[in-house]
């Protein structure tokens, strides 16, 4: 962040801004105002919030930011999905994604600049990892995408699964996703969050630990070690069994099934072999697994697999016990993988 910058009042939790009202001499419900206007009735300014007190108008005005991004670039496709390009106040830019089908609109939200985990198919983190974002930039997307619906219109789900790996800012995730179901905020349970993860064991189960039981998706990409160091580097300091047993503890703490993302690339990881190896890892655990074929990234030499061997991978899995289901691939027509669209206005910069 760059220096002498002010807070966002989004960055502060519901009995931190009711702090802040009393110290201002107003009473701590001015807060749930506060709250309802960011979340509930979308405006876009403090002086909006006819409600509040012209007075502590003004204090918030003085005092905070009430967005820290612009939009510069805002891509629509086809089946509707949209993506928002939000440059913050030091200049990096993070991505954010309205999917929309009958009765869901679910938000894709980011949790840093860049990413440090290295996934050899994703570019999200081509250009390596700038900064965590704050609990309020973390919530800003979300705003951003809802000011995008109709009047009668709503966000129903968060996945969080955009740029960066989520449980590596897990200190400023966790008060942004229980801002969501808060009062004042947008009345989401936990089970309509969901937070990815490319598998973090010890975060895994602090995530456990923290009482709200979201919805837990492992990046997994692979079904053994050595080809998943090969996808995912990050993973020679860590190993599929150790990733395993943590989430079998989440869902023991929890209640809640696992899902495991497993990017489908052809002639790497899409083998039947591959298929019965992760059957047989996962048919005794209460698990569920998505699996993506992948989406083209320039410049990266992988593709998507064929219709016939995705085909088969989901037979295997089925014989072998396991629940799996092909995720749909939205906004095709777009950049809508993850980073793209932050990489091609990266790379479109000019260099100082």
């Amino acid at each position: 962040m760059t220096d002498n910058v002010r807070p966002l009042v989004t960055d502060l939790s519901r009995s931190a801004l009711a702090n802040w009202c009393e110290a201002f001499g107003q009473p701590a419900y001015r807060a749930d105002q506060i709250r309802r206007w960011f979340f509930g009735k979308r405006v876009d300014n403090f002086d909006a919030m006819h409600d509040v007190p012209a007075r502590l108008r003004l204090a918030l005005n003085e005092e905070f930011d009430f967005f820290a991004s612009r939009i510069v670039d805002h891509q629509v496709a086809t089946d509707r999905t949209e993506k928002l390009l939000l440059e913050l106040r030091d200049g990096q830019t993070v991505e954010c994604v309205l999917m929309r089908e009958t009765r869901r609109r679910t938000v894709c939200i980011s949790t840093q600049v860049g990413c440090a985990m290295g996934c050899v198919f994703c570019a999200s983190g081509l250009e390596g990892l700038k900064r965590n974002l704050s609990v309020g930039e973390i919530l800003e997307q979300i705003l951003r995408i809802d000011r995008l619906l109709p009047e009668n219109d709503r966000i129903t789900n968060v996945v969080v699964m955009g740029i960066g790996e989520p449980l590596h800012n897990l200190g400023n995730l966790l008060p942004a996703v229980d801002t969501l179901s808060d009062k004042g905020g947008l009345g989401l349970g936990a089970r309509r969050i969901t937070i990815s993860t490319v598998g973090l064991p010890e975060k895994i189960r602090e995530l456990a630990q923290h009482g709200k039981p979201y919805n837990l998706a492992v990046s997994l990409h692979a079904p053994n070690d050595k080809l998943r160091t090969e996808i995912v580097p990050v993973n020679a300091n860590i190993g599929v069994d150790a990733i395993l047993e943590a989430a079998d503890e989440y869902f023991e703490r929890t209640g809640r099934r696992v899902t495991y993302e497993y990017v489908l690339l052809g002639n790497v990881n899409d083998h039947p072999a591959h298929a019965r190896e992760l059957a047989s890892l996962l048919k005794m655990r209460n698990a569920h697994v998505n699996l993506i074929p992948m989406n083209l990234v320039d410049g990266l030499p992988f593709s998507d697999p064929s219709t016939p061997r995705t085909d088969e991978f989901v037979q295997t899995l089925q014989q072998g016990g396991v629940n799996v289901t092909v995720r749909k691939r939205k906004g095709a027509d777009i950049d809508a993988a993850c980073g793209q669209l932050r990489l091609a206005h990266e790379q479109t910069q000019p260099t100082i």
